[in-house]
């Protein structure tokens, strides 16, 4: 899900770069990409998947 997350808002970022959209120091284009930076690093460490990581008390 994070994935997905990162994937909007890297195309967000995109649009405010490539239509040079002027907006305040917080949402600027650099700061939405950073959060999709953050975001993509959480999905690849395994925050927010699906399926949860089987533990040492699972047998078979």
């Amino acid at each position: 899900m994070l994935g997905i997350a990162a994937a909007v808002l890297f195309f967000i970022a995109f649009l405010l770069n490539a239509a040079g959209i002027a907006t305040n120091d917080v949402l600027s284009s650099t700061n939405v990409m950073l959060i999709g930076l953050a975001a993509l690093a959480l999905h690849v460490a395994g925050v927010g998947g699906a399926r949860p990581a089987r533990g040492w008390g699972c047998r078979r």
